[in-house]
């Protein structure tokens, strides 16, 4: 599986892309939630990541990566707040 990070085309934050099977849109809004996993695993890895991004006031939205995976866009209203 290949990552990739890249700046938003608005420079209001990054995103985070694979090239794996993505996520169903049904499941989008529970897999950032602590403990969910749909294939078994111990479902904190995305749970702990919405919190560091709530603690710093980012918001995570689910989305396609254009190569089929999944796209985390980690976002803020300005980029200086990542500055900071």
């Amino acid at each position: 599986m290949t990552v990739t990070v890249d700046a938003l085309d608005d420079a209001s934050g990054f995103a985070v892309s694979d090239d794996g099977s993505g996520i169903p849109e049904t499941e989008r809004d529970r897999v950032l939630t602590f403990g969910y996993s749909p294939t078994g695993g111990t479902g904190l890895g995305l749970g702990i990541v919405s919190g560091i991004a709530d603690a710093h006031g980012w918001d995570i939205d689910v989305t396609d990566a254009e190569s089929g995976g999944a796209r985390f866009e980690i976002r803020r209203e300005t980029l200086d707040s990542f500055v900071s």
